[in-house]
């Protein structure tokens, strides 16, 4: 059971409050952002999920910038309350449309009343916005989703050439659109997060994928649905179904929602579902098989004199040229005694920004796009404080990475269909299916 439930600004402004119980101070949010803030606790930057302040346990995760935020005196599972601070959420964006402050506070009569149904004196009831439609009657108030920074993992399906409809992804579940219609379509996400360790020369070390397969449904009637995987698509490594070795998909373990039903899946590798409203996730799955990383990474760090040393760090996209990353940030560690760092980017380079964190001794290096088969080369000329005493590639790095990468997934799972039970002959809805691949970690020893 949670206490208190609040969403926080990035300012700290409380926008929404909830106390179920009683059993904690009303101050408790200004003393949680307080230390959140502040947090400078054994050398780390941020503060964990969890943390206790003064006998209350503060359990938090951040959706598109904002804190969500549960409290308790109890000793609860924290994975149970981060997860239900996640469905929370996604449950509120379902009826909204769009997550953000401003939607929020435009609706804080329909999220109070989805918190009540969600939650009764601190004990969780359910997180199904299908569930909650026969018990919630407020209708959302639309905010206009062009003018808003996009801040979800489908607003990078927006950009390029084919555009989808400016309200396909910021859409209610539960609102038709004016004039009483609803646009009938169904989107389909790969989302993949993948995790990777270089070694100094450049091997991979360990490589993992953690993937979800997630579904929007928009279509009315909840028509039965078949999603067609890769036929040589093999779960765990005992299952041979496959000819392995010759490009097969090979997954560790999967789980899959509770509306879908496996009875072709051995044969055919079909999923067969009547979508509940919402977003949900359909198939999440792991895989450790050896895949092509999206990046290299190549560091050189050589001494330049008794108070001096240059650091040039390449980036090489191992992708198809039809294909680009958006928004890599590159960070390296630097000896504790750099005082200075000059930055030297590439002739022509364009949408890169470099900086020196000097709270942290922290080179970031921040490149607005890349285009696949390219590489983009940095080179900093560090100053210290005092003489090199012992082996400087100890002492910097490793060098990490994030990422985003639109249509494209490192595992090459791919949904091969999507077929609609048509209700009649001119029953046509629209389908999207989209890829994204994402840095969980993203690592290279120097």
């Amino acid at each position: 059971m949670i206490s208190q439930f609040f969403v926080l600004s990035q300012r700290g402004d409380n926008i929404v409050f909830r106390d179920y119980r009683g059993e904690v101070q009303k101050g408790s949010a200004e003393i949680f952002f307080r230390k959140v803030k502040f947090w400078k606790e054994d050398g780390e930057e941020e503060a964990p999920p969890v943390f206790n302040v003064d006998g209350v346990n503060y359990f938090h995760v951040k959706v598109v910038g904002l804190l969500f935020v549960a409290t308790t005196r109890a000793n609860v599972s924290p994975s149970l309350v981060l997860e239900l601070l996640q469905r929370i959420a996604r449950v509120i964006k379902d009826y909204l449309g769009v997550l953000n402050e401003d939607s929020l506070r435009k609706n804080f009569v329909l999220v109070y009343e989805l918190l009540d149904e969600v939650i009764d004196f601190g004990y969780v009831q359910t997180t199904s916005t299908e569930l909650l439609k026969s018990y919630v009657f407020n209708e959302p108030l639309v905010v206009d989703a062009a003018r808003l920074q996009p801040m979800s993992p489908a607003a990078i399906f927006m950009q390029g050439t084919k555009r989808m409809p400016g309200t396909a992804v910021t859409k209610s579940v539960v609102a038709n659109e004016p004039g009483g219609r609803k646009r009938e379509e169904i989107f389909v996400d790969i989302i993949e997060k993948i995790s990777v360790t270089f070694s100094s020369s450049g091997y991979i070390l360990t490589s993992e994928i953690d993937g979800t397969i997630q579904m929007k449904s928009y279509l009315s009637g909840n028509p039965e649905i078949k999603l067609a995987l890769n036929e040589d698509l093999s779960i765990g490594r005992g299952d041979y179904r496959s000819s392995f070795g010759s490009g097969a998909v090979i997954l560790d373990d999967c789980n899959f929602h509770e509306s879908v039903r496996l009875d072709n899946f051995d044969l055919d590798r079909t999923l067969t579902l009547v979508p509940p409203d919402g977003e949900f996730p359909v198939m999440n799955y792991r895989m450790t098989q050896e895949f092509k990383p999206p990046f290299r990474i190549n560091t050189l760090i050589e001494e330049a004199g008794a108070l001096k040393a240059e650091v040039i760090l390449k980036v090489s996209a191992e992708f198809p040229s039809s294909v680009t990353a958006n928004t890599i940030i590159v960070q390296m560690p630097l000896p504790k005694y750099t005082t200075r760092v000059n930055f030297e980017l590439e002739p022509g380079a364009l949408g890169q920004t470099t900086d020196f964190k000097e709270a942290n001794r922290r080179l970031e290096w921040a490149l607005k796009k890349i285009v696949g088969g390219s590489e983009h080369t940095l080179r900093a000329k560090l100053t210290f404080s005092q003489e090199l005493h012992g082996n400087i590639t100890k002492e910097a790095g490793p060098v990490s990475m994030t990422f985003t990468i639109p249509m494209y997934n490192a595992s090459r799972l791919q949904v091969k269909y999507l077929q609609i039970a048509k209700k009649s002959s001119t029953y046509n809805p629209y389908r999207w299916v989209r890829y994204v691949t994402q840095a969980n970690s993203y690592v290279a020893r120097t």
